[in-house]
């Protein structure tokens, strides 16, 4: 029987219709559009999963404290643990250890990478995860589990935010103040406020004005939905007409719950996301007795960033969608003959791969959703890489539930919010409750995701030396900042599709320099400003971000399609040659021990 032939691509309608759904999504306002979370809405992030517990304010001194209690202070707690320290402490303004898996409980919350890479300290910790995309209760418990393991619940302060951290000089010691009235001392303080903490909601006219019930998706209520987020069937939504606003990677997960637990559903739709096979299933036990031997976890973080970067491996463990971007667009560039592997060629590689692949899934969504007018409405005209990608088996399908309808706005969004409920394309749907799934603040100043500022030297603000674009060596480090340690991806690492590598290196470097401090007797660590220097210009030679682009649909990959200025690039940048390489340069760089760059003093 003869092969089906691929469909034939038009190209150039493609690039013509990307264009056009791009432009009607287009704002001026940018990042502007959306709200923050104070005056009337500060409710909105209010913790409703731990009790408030009164304290007496800290006053003390510690060796090191970490600002965030998420994966980037569990491993940097974890390692420098490992190189002796006693006093380490965290600061986390949630009221427990995770990070964004302390906040985001809604129903179906899950990892987008596979577990056995994004569970940092699997080795450690002897943790075997469930399946192959952990659940949200499963990692909160992890975090707990790292927390126990390495002694960090003894000197953490929850429900606490750092509002100033300030460089003694003559003392040599950093000063933290916080919003429990706690002034204390560390000598080296880590930062660890991740990009995905800081609630935000759509700048949509009459929020205030809603009668009903509402909440943001990290702040889910079970108070009122009813479940938990290892049991969500939400008993209480039975008789509930809901509306969710919002249809990214939060509402790709908790639709499907919310399709069979409601009377009725509105799903408020301005952009699609892509939605590819995610294919979960359990992890076996044998299989994984038989992989886990001495750095297993190393050698799968290695071999899927590998996969993930376009290298050719003799295997793909991991094997999903993120390995199967690079793989498809790698097969395809080795067919090019040698004298026609060159960048222009390569790219045009890449262009019509992802022309393939798009076309793929919108035709899932086609096959998947019996209404041909919803399925329609639910193609994402864009490339893979312009907003997340993401990955499910349940969510296209929910929209075949009865109780479910999809309310495209056709990219303009919600219009406004009545007393009774949502109004999209002139007309008004009356519901109960409001669930905002409208993501986290991405794209704004580092100072005001974080909520404090930093005084280093000579009392110069980090807001001040990042004012014409972030300034680093590794990622790590910032002239003028000793004894301070960044953990975040941006001009290390860059790797997108599983962010805790980028945390796990960091951490494992920041143990090692302490180390060596105090081993030295050294009061001080900090970059010279030359060698942070010359790493800024390193990166500047930097190939310019597959995900994303100036041509994408607005999202946070792009800065909401408003254009950056030429500083900006230093905002999002990686190491030139990969992620991969960097990893491995950091490695060596650690090994050699003489810390180039950094003055011990």
């Amino acid at each position: 029987m003869a092969d089906t032939p691929a469909p034939v691509i038009d190209k150039e309608a493609l690039k013509q219709r990307y264009a056009e759904e791009r432009e009607k999504r287009l704002r001026a306002d940018g990042n502007d559009q959306y709200l923050q979370l104070r005056g009337q809405l500060a409710h909105y992030a209010d913790d409703p999963y731990t009790a408030f517990v009164q304290r007496a304010p800290v006053a003390d001194h510690v060796t090191f404290a970490f600002i965030g209690g998420g994966f980037a202070g569990l491993v940097t707690g974890a390692r420098l643990k490992e190189a002796g320290l006693d006093d380490v402490r965290i600061i986390e303004k949630g009221g427990d250890f995770g990070g964004t898996w302390y906040w985001n409980r809604y129903p179906g919350a899950q990892c987008d990478t596979a577990s056995m890479i994004y569970m940092p300290l699997l080795e450690e910790t002897g943790h075997m995860p469930s399946e192959k995309y952990a659940h949200g209760p499963e990692i909160r418990e992890h975090c707990v589990r790292i927390a126990t393991q390495f002694g960090l619940y003894e000197h953490a302060l929850f429900h606490t935010e750092v509002e100033d951290i300030r460089w003694d000089e003559a003392a040599k010691v950093w000063t933290i103040e916080t919003s429990r009235g706690d002034c204390f001392t560390a000598q080296f303080v880590g930062m660890g406020t991740g990009p995905l903490h800081v609630p935000k909601l759509p700048g949509i006219p009459g929020i205030e004005d809603f009668r009903g019930h509402s909440f943001h998706t990290s702040r889910w209520d079970y108070a009122y939905t009813g479940g938990d987020p290892a049991d969500p069937r939400m008993e209480n939504l039975a008789d509930k007409r809901v509306a969710v606003i919002g249809t990214g990677a939060t509402a790709v997960q908790c639709v499907p719950h919310l399709a069979k637990a409601c009377e009725r559903l509105y799903v408020f739709q301005r952009t699609p996301s892509s939605v590819d096979v995610r294919d979960n299933r359990p992890i076996d036990p044998d299989w994984f007795g038989e992989i886990a031997t001495p750095g297993w976890q190393d050698r799968w973080l290695e071999n899927f960033t590998a996969n993930q970067g376009g290298l050719t491996m003799a295997e793909d463990w991991v094997r999903d969608g993120w390995t199967e971007i690079s793989r498809r667009v790698r097969t395809k560039i080795m067919q090019l003959p040698p004298g026609e592997m060159t960048i222009e060629k390569m790219m045009a590689v890449y262009e019509d791969s992802d022309f393939e692949k798009m076309e793929e899934i919108r035709r899932r969504a086609e096959t998947v959703v019996q209404d041909p007018e919803t399925a329609e409405k639910l193609k994402a005209w864009y490339r893979q890489l312009c907003k997340r990608p993401c990955f499910h088996d349940a969510y296209l399908q929910a929209f075949n539930e009865p109780s479910t309808q999809l309310i495209d706005t056709d990219g303009k969004g919600v219009e406004r919010i009545t007393e009774k409920g949502v109004v999209a394309q002139g007309r008004e749907y009356e519901v109960d409750c409001i669930i905002y799934a409208s993501g986290f603040e991405v794209g704004t100043e580092w100072t005001r995701r974080a909520g404090f500022d930093i005084a280093g030297r000579d009392g110069q603000r980090l807001s001040e030396h990042w004012s014409k674009g972030m300034r680093t060596l590794h990622g790590i480090h910032a002239h003028g900042f000793p004894n301070a340690f960044f953990v975040q991806p941006t001009q290390g690492a860059n790797l997108i599709s599983n962010v805790p590598h980028n945390l796990t290196e960091a951490g494992r470097t920041i143990g090692r320099i302490v180390a060596e401090a105090l081993s030295r007797g050294a009061e001080e660590v900090e970059v010279t400003a030359e060698a942070e220097q010359k790493w800024i210009e390193l990166l500047l030679t930097a190939p310019e971000r597959l995900i994303g682009g100036p041509d994408c649909t607005p999202g946070y990959y792009n800065n909401e399609g408003q254009p950056r200025g030429p500083e900006d690039k230093l905002n999002f940048v990686g190491y030139p040659a990969g992620a991969l390489a960097y990893f491995r340069y950091l490695r060596e760089w650690r090994d050699k021990g003489d810390f180039a760059g950094l003055e011990f003093r």
